[in-house]
């Protein structure tokens, strides 16, 4: 019995910890030369419309041009790229069951039998935020790089909240330039 609530208490760590990670990925076109591009702007008119409060705006804008800098890219009036986000959120419900409860199961073997109180289950709610950032050809005005990410998102401590923005776009950015095989 100690056994399972071992194990049960390590999956719990492991579910619960991977909702902190963010998930991101990449898509770009595979024709564009990314070497070209050191110059940035960003597309004020789609960042106003953007569905999030103008304090997230900021944070998101600054951890931009921090990333961007760290890259060796910097703003200009007559940009190589422009750059526009959009943000969606979404609320995440999550049910994890111990079926090593009396709810039919007794010492990890299933019973028929035997049902008695449930005292497993546990619901977490949260926020999960979906971030996406556009490099747009200024010459071409075509998108030639998307990076999205996607995690849990901090609402309720201003520090936390800028330091998961910063984490968003540190690992979105983490896929730019992509590398292409010649």
């Amino acid at each position: 019995m100690k056994l399972f609530k071992i194990i049960y208490l390590v999956l719990l760590v492991f579910v619960v910890s991977s909702c902190n990670s963010v998930q991101v990925a990449a898509d770009y076109d595979t024709t564009v030369d990314f070497s070209k591009y050191k110059t940035y702007a960003f597309y004020k008119k789609g960042i106003a419309k953007v569905d999030i409060s103008d304090i997230d705006k900021k944070r998101i804008l600054r951890a931009l041009e921090s990333e961007l800098g760290k890259k060796g890219m910097t703003p200009s009036e007559n940009p190589d790229l422009i750059i526009s986000i959009f943000a969606k959120s979404t609320k995440k419900v999550n049910v994890y069951q111990d079926y090593n409860n009396y709810g039919g199961y007794y010492y990890g073997y299933w019973s028929p039998w035997y049902y008695g109180p449930n005292y497993g289950s546990q619901v977490t709610v949260h926020e999960e935020g979906t971030l996406f950032v556009d490099f747009i050809d200024n010459k071409k005005k075509e998108l030639v790089w998307q990076g999205i990410g996607k995690g849990a998102l901090v609402v309720d401590d201003a520090l936390k909240k800028e330091a998961r923005i910063n984490e968003f776009i540190q690992k979105i950015l983490e896929k730019y330039p992509p590398f292409m095989e010649k």
